[in-house]
């Protein structure tokens, strides 16, 4: 029993995402359907013809048997899921251009790619079904981060931990609003949208496993005390048995 060792703290960057977890209070943005005068990109002097107000349904045509009702709510519910994966994008768009250092510049250079690509996707998924719905999707970027129910953060260089910290905090309020739609949906027999949702939930959750490992305590880079320090150390920081074949 002696040599059972402590098993290690949680990382203050996963309790720091878990605390804000647990203050969201995300609810989807219902209440606003056509012009706000006060919403950026819909007011302006042009001249094109006027087909259908923003995030409004089509009275008929929309092709999908929902009543009107339905596909109202559902496709405003997707529209903030829309807009929210948006914002997750250009995060992470900024992220990977500003990856640095040993873990970073090639490993996590490539893990971003492939969350902006699973990103792009999942937004391509979800705005074909507003349009299906007969909703017109929000497109306007400042009006997407406006509605959003996640944040870009702050402008600026932080450390690498401080960035994949934020982004696993968007994945996983994301991951809780695509929850709630998808028990709503069921609950209006909108199958069609849940098979959408589940899908891109489990990019989503995927997605989200990757960043919390990343933030995990274990690390094979120890930086380059061990040259400096002449101490030969390079096994490790705890001691090690002499005859160990691990050396």
């Amino acid at each position: 029993m002696e040599n059972i060792q402590n098993v290690s703290q949680t990382p203050q960057d996963i309790n720091s995402v878990m605390y804000n977890m647990g203050n969201f209070k995300g609810e989807f943005n219902l209440n606003k359907s056509g012009f706000d005068p006060k919403m950026p990109g819909h007011s302006s002097v042009h001249s094109m013809i006027l087909r259908q107000q923003p995030r409004t349904t089509k009275d008929v045509g929309a092709g999908i048997g929902l009543p009107k009702e339905v596909r109202h709510e559902m496709a405003l519910m997707l529209d903030d899921h829309l807009r929210a994966l948006s914002v997750a994008l250009h995060q992470y768009n900024k992220h990977h251009w500003l990856t640095e250092g040993a873990e970073s510049f090639i490993s996590l250079h490539h893990l971003l790619d492939e969350h902006i690509d699973k990103t792009e996707k999942n937004i391509d998924m979800v705005g074909e079904r507003v349009a299906r719905l007969g909703m017109v999707p929000t497109a306007h970027p400042v009006t997407q981060h406006e509605l959003s129910y996640i944040k870009h953060e702050v402008e600026g260089r932080y450390t690498m931990r401080d960035f994949i910290r934020n982004d696993l905090e968007h994945e996983l309020k994301i991951q809780e609003m695509i929850r709630r739609q998808i028990i709503r949906a069921h609950e209006l027999h909108d199958f069609g949208t849940v098979q959408v949702l589940e899908e891109v939930l489990v990019d989503r959750e995927d997605l989200g496993y990757h960043l919390y490992s990343v933030l995990e305590d274990d690390t094979l880079v120890r930086g380059m005390n061990h040259l400096l320090d002449r101490q030969d150390d390079r096994a490790g920081d705890r001691p090690m048995p002499p005859g160990s074949k691990l050396q």
